[in-house]
């Protein structure tokens, strides 16, 4: 089965409330078997003018992220994070 990615650039507005939503969401990744990849704001940006925090979510599989995207747990979070950041966020099967 090919696993599932969740990537996301957040650009965040508010440190204390995004603190918050990582402790809100760190729950529901770990409930769905999520496994954090990568996360930080030092990515060597060689293309394009997106800042921010970069995180790679890994889970079995699409559907297994977007089953936790879609989580109760994970909206809720959801709605925090969103008064704190500026978010880009997807969702892509991989290759193998």
């Amino acid at each position: 089965m090919k696993k599932g990615y969740l990537v996301a650039n957040i650009r965040v507005t508010d440190a204390e409330k995004f603190q918050e939503f990582s402790g809100m969401a760190a729950p529901a990744i770990q409930k769905y078997g999520g496994k954090v990849l990568a996360r930080g704001p030092l990515a060597d940006r060689h293309e394009g003018d997106l800042t921010g925090i970069v995180m790679m979510i890994e889970f079995e599989s699409k559907a297994t992220a977007e089953r936790f995207y879609f989580s109760d747990e994970y909206q809720a979070a959801k709605a925090v994070r969103e008064v704190c950041s500026d978010t880009d966020l997807m969702i892509v099967e991989g290759v193998g």
